[in-house]
């Protein structure tokens, strides 16, 4: 497979909900920071372009306006982690939004046939988030040629 430097990303951004959401903090449950000690979970999907679709298959505007819709009803995703008073995690419910980038590469869906996950594979294909940042959700869509 070809290198990192095949890729470039175009545009980084945060998404946010579309609509006012509240503003609160959401204290973390013994359950959730069993989960959160585990870190994120990366998901990677590959969909290949119909060939009758033409230009219009994939529309980065629309897929950014979706997510602020979705972002509403789950607001604390748009939040950042963040240490309570007592120093237990929390949710700070701030609406700032979930990171959003578009890379594109040379790469081509014959590239990914025997597709084995490694820790370059994840780097090309999953945005690196800093715990600091605090983030709950990060999407990365490459653009990948026929």
């Amino acid at each position: 497979m070809a290198g990192e430097e095949e890729v470039q990303v175009v545009e980084s951004c945060f998404v946010t909900p579309a609509v006012d959401t509240p503003s609160r903090a959401i204290r973390f449950s013994p359950f959730d920071l069993m989960l959160a000690s585990r870190g994120y979970t990366p998901l990677v999907h590959f969909y290949r372009r119909p060939e009758t679709s033409g230009d219009n298959f994939f529309n980065v505007s629309r897929l950014k306006t979706a997510l602020g819709k979705a972002l509403v009803p789950f607001y604390p995703l748009a939040g950042r982690l963040r240490a309570g008073g007592d120093g237990r995690l929390e949710i700070d419910c701030n609406g700032k939004g979930m990171l959003f980038l578009v890379a594109q590469s040379r790469l081509t869906m014959d590239d990914f046939t025997d597709f084995k996950p490694s820790s370059k594979q994840r780097r090309l294909f999953v945005p690196h988030v800093s715990d600091s940042d605090g983030l709950l959700w990060a999407t990365q869509v490459r653009l990948i040629p026929i």
